[in-house]
């Protein structure tokens, strides 16, 4: 049995309170939907800036009624600092999900994106602190290593932030590491390498690029490519995040007060990932005949992306179950039904 099962056996058996900001997002609902089948209780938070209601209605529909009356909801802005006390409140663990992401939205409006992400990030530290929760385990970024050329990606090796965002990122990083210094307050942050999944949107300016193209293809309409191709990622399944959220926010000793890679330590060029989309949704009854249109390279993107997951690997015993065909095997079903239900 892997130390990630016997985790889930050990909670199902003595529950703990959690706190997910965000709760209402891509990330967060699937943390929600995997810790109310354990039957974990479980306050969210969420201002539905990039969070939506269908989201949470669809966690409702996949659990029972007895563990949908473990949640508890409120809406909240993390830039308040009295919402992120409330939440707070008698929790056991922190999972800080929310926060505005984005290259491309921090490049337009930085200001805004300070605001939730550096701003908002500092207002739930303090919150959690003073609530003296267990740990506070927070959504860390890839964007962080910026210009740094090597790869695969090693958790004490980063460059120059490429973006605004990136710098937010990074600054989260310098503030966990204070408050566990200063206060003696158990952190984790874990950098996440391009996550797909179901609930990911596929709408707007700044959607992910798996859900964007996936759903330009069900549509039948031009697929974009920005530069040549070749740019590669690290594309990580959400249920390796959502099993990395939860073996970090349990971690103890050593293993605390640590940042993380959270990937599958694999490289796929977006010429491969469109091949990849279009034979996954053949098997889903959907073919699409157009060639990508390529386009020019985005700012701020950097050109290769991979993670060395081996720290993840040693110090909590993180084993990624999926990688990317088997995510976008288990994801296109979810993706088809959703955006063919949502044209009706």
């Amino acid at each position: 049995m892997s130390a990630y099962q016997k985790l889930l056996d050990q909670l199902q058996q003595q529950p703990k309170k959690w706190l997910i900001s965000g709760v209402a997002g891509f990330i967060g609902s699937n943390l929600l939907e995997t810790l109310l089948k354990l039957n974990q209780n479980v306050v969210g938070l969420d201002n539905f800036t990039t969070g939506h209601q269908h989201n949470l209605d669809e966690v409702q529909s996949l659990v029972s009624i007895e563990q949908w009356s473990r949640f508890n909801f409120i809406q909240g802005d993390i830039r308040s600092l009295e919402d992120c006390q409330a939440a707070c409140h008698s929790v056991d663990y922190v999972l800080h999900q929310a926060a505005l992401g984005s290259v491309p939205r921090s490049i337009a409006d930085p200001i805004t994106t300070n605001a939730a992400n550096i701003t908002g990030f500092l207002n739930m530290l303090v919150a959690a602190r003073d609530a003296e929760v267990a740990s506070f385990t927070y959504a860390a970024s890839s964007s962080t290593y910026g210009d740094h050329p090597s790869l695969p990606k090693v958790e004490e090796n980063i460059g120059k932030p490429l973006s605004p965002y990136a710098v937010t990122k990074y600054v989260n990083e310098l503030y966990a590491d204070v408050f566990a210094k200063t206060y003696d307050f158990n952190t984790i942050g874990l950098r996440y390498f391009n996550v797909f999944g179901k609930r990911q949107d596929p709408n707007g300016a700044y959607a992910a690029v798996i859900p964007k193209w996936t759903a330009a293809m069900i549509n039948g309409e031009d697929l974009f490519i920005n530069g040549d191709g070749e740019t590669s990622r690290d594309f990580c399944f959400i249920e390796n995040v959502v099993q990395m959220n939860i073996l970090a926010a349990t971690a103890i000793d050593e293993a605390t007060n640590e940042v993380y890679n959270v990937a599958v330590g694999d490289r796929t060029t977006l010429n491969t990932l469109f091949d990849a989309l279009k034979t996954a949704l053949v098997d889903s009854s959907v073919t699409y005949g157009k060639t990508p249109i390529y386009r020019d390279f985005r700012a701020g993107d950097v050109r290769h992306s991979q993670a060395d997951i081996s720290k993840a690997a040693s110090k909590l015993g993180y084993a990624p179950g999926y990688r990317i065909y088997d995510g976008i095997g288990k994801a296109m079903p979810w993706y088809v039904q959703s955006l063919t239900s949502r044209e009706q």
